[in-house]
């Protein structure tokens, strides 16, 4: 079985724990997600089976939606509900007018600093191994993308958003960056991954859902279905040889060089790289 299946991760599973009963459910060898959820977190985690991890790298890079609940009046040491409190401040005063100028700042390409209790790695130690070692590193800023904030609900105490954003952003520290910008403190209490491009309108199924299906291998999606943001090239046969004792073929892409490789019978070959495009100025 070599394909896609869109989990929805439930609460307290950690991405790889999801992963890896997938994984033995599809009996595969080999299988990858596509972007780590916390345990803390819910929603879509992209599992990639077989083959299909050969292409894992389209979609970790991909842009992701999130349901964010906000929590004002404490920061924690993990930037969520489950770190212990280190700062304390008074619930924010801001008007849902002020909310929205200070969201502003947000949207764009910002300058982030993870998490503490992070997967990136200092020196090929995971940072949160270190932190619960009692290790004070600083985190580098990085830039990432957020490209759209929408307040769902606001109150004192709390504020509920969808934001879309790219590979590499921290919600929980969005979280924490938001509750500063309103002069208090914040942390994350609930978030749910909506979606990963380029799965936007397709459902996910839950591990229940896959445990008693008689047959899960009708929640596997093909392998290309990762991939439709490259434009289609079908080869003919001569075209399909040539490319298989590593010739090139003809056909010029209109996205970054990259395009999908069919056979004339519809099956998928593979992604292919235009060379030509390397050179062009």
């Amino acid at each position: 079985m070599h394909g896609i299946v869109l989990l929805d991760k439930p609460l307290g599973l950690s991405s790889n724990a999801a992963l890896q009963r997938v994984r033995r459910l599809y009996d595969r060898a080999k299988a990858g997600h596509a972007g780590t959820l916390d345990p803390l977190a819910t929603g879509m985690l992209p599992i990639f089976l077989g083959e299909a991890t050969k292409f894992i790298q389209h979609v970790i890079s991909a842009h992701k939606a999130y349901r964010a609940t906000i929590a004002f009046g404490s920061e924690t040491a993990t930037a969520d509900r489950e770190g212990d409190i280190v700062v304390s401040e008074a619930l924010p005063t801001a008007t849902r007018a002020e909310l929205d100028t200070v969201l502003l700042r947000f949207v764009g390409r910002i300058h982030q600093r993870p998490p503490m209790y992070s997967a990136i790695k200092r020196d090929g130690v995971p940072m949160y191994k270190l932190a619960r070692q009692g290790e004070q590193v600083e985190v580098p800023e990085r830039e990432v993308e957020i490209k759209h904030i929408e307040v769902i609900a606001y109150s004192p105490d709390a504020l509920e958003l969808d934001v879309i954003c790219g590979s590499g952003t921290y919600i929980r520290s969005l979280g924490v960056d938001i509750g500063r910008a309103l002069g208090s403190a914040a942390h994350l209490a609930e978030l749910r991954r909506r979606w990963v491009s380029p799965f936007e309108t397709l459902p996910m199924v839950s591990l229940e859902t896959l445990n008693d299906s008689a047959d899960p291998s009708v929640y596997v999606l093909p392998i290309d279905r990762a991939m439709t943001q490259f434009p289609a090239i079908t080869l003919d046969i001569d075209a399909l040889t040539e490319l298989k004792f590593g010739r090139r073929v003809t056909g010029r892409a209109e996205n970054d060089g990259r395009y999908r490789l069919y056979a004339i019978d519809g099956s998928f070959v593979g992604l292919g790289h235009d060379r030509r495009q390397d050179h062009a100025s």
